[in-house]
């Protein structure tokens, strides 16, 4: 796994300054309004009049240009929003789609993940520097599988590990309830069915791993799949309920190390969901 240094991290740091500064000039001949305003169904932003058009689009470009080098910060920070039906989607490498019909950002939303990647980034610089003064040997959660980093950013860098633990378990469930539409069951009973052998159910779509299905390594990974998302699923219901305990949650807190190894159960689970194929009951004639 990549270890960022104190130098790369400030080099992330000038780039999402230099976002914020080159947005906040394109903002400056923007009307700006907001999900409410325009009920969903108009853009958050669009052009003032007597606005020099060529001058805007110079800025646009601008803006472009700055998104593009200050997006890396938000995957290594882990500041990307989760939006319904699309996914963990960034604000910052998407801001030009606040100028589209049914705009999915707005400028304060853009604003404020260039705020959350800054305070951050502050932080893995304080740590990156005193890890290179101690010598001591660092790693990049953000390197973890996408799902289980944006939810447990936000917890890891303030150091509450327990908790960042549970959010990533909770959001991996999410993640995948939302894309094979089963909002309709528990936790445990979803993993269960989505993983269980046998052909999947109108409305109930199973995961399975890829391959023939007499293909001995086939066999043990789809096997093997149930069974762990039955004990990660255990792990997340245990500290699920000690985190809410805040006697327990402050006397027994994971340690760093420990919320690492967590994590990367997580991460290895959620890397193997994605190599599953999506099986779906076929529809009945006539329907």
């Amino acid at each position: 796994m990549a270890t960022y240094s104190a130098d790369y991290l400030k080099r992330l740091m000038a780039a999402v300054e230099r976002f914020e500064e080159v947005f906040r000039r394109w903002m400056e001949t923007q009307e700006e309004s907001d999900h409410v305003q325009t009920r969903g169904l108009y853009p958050t932003v669009w052009t003032k009049e007597g606005q020099d058009q060529a001058a805007v689009r110079a800025l646009e470009l601008d803006v472009a240009e700055a998104a593009g080098a200050a997006a890396r910060a938000v995957a290594v920070t882990g500041a990307s929003m989760r939006v319904a039906g699309l996914g963990v989607v960034d604000p910052i490498e998407n801001w030009s789609l606040m100028s589209a019909p049914r705009a999915i950002f707005t400028p304060q939303e853009v604003r404020a993940t260039a705020a959350r990647v800054r305070g951050r980034l502050s932080t893995m610089i304080s740590e990156a520097e005193e890890a290179a003064e101690s010598a001591t040997p660092g790693f990049a959660p953000s390197e973890l599988h996408e799902v289980i980093w944006t939810a447990a950013a936000a917890h890891w860098t303030t150091h509450q590990y327990r908790v960042a633990v549970r959010e990533a378990s909770e959001a991996l469930t999410v993640h995948w309830k939302e894309r094979l539409g089963r909002n309709d069951v528990t936790d445990t009973s979803f993993w269960q069915q989505t993983l269980s052998a046998g052909e999947p159910e109108p409305g109930k779509p199973k995961l399975a791993w890829p391959g023939p299905a007499e293909d001995q390594t086939t066999k043990s990974m789809r096997g093997g799949l149930a069974p762990l998302a039955g004990a990660l699923n255990n792990l997340a219901t245990g500290l699920n309920l000690t985190v809410r305990n805040v006697a327990t949650h402050t006397r027994d807190e994971l340690t760093e190390q420990e919320g690492m190894e967590r994590l990367a159960a997580y991460s290895y689970f959620a890397r193997l969901l994605d190599q599953c194929e999506i099986r779906r009951a076929k529809e009945s004639e006539g329907t």
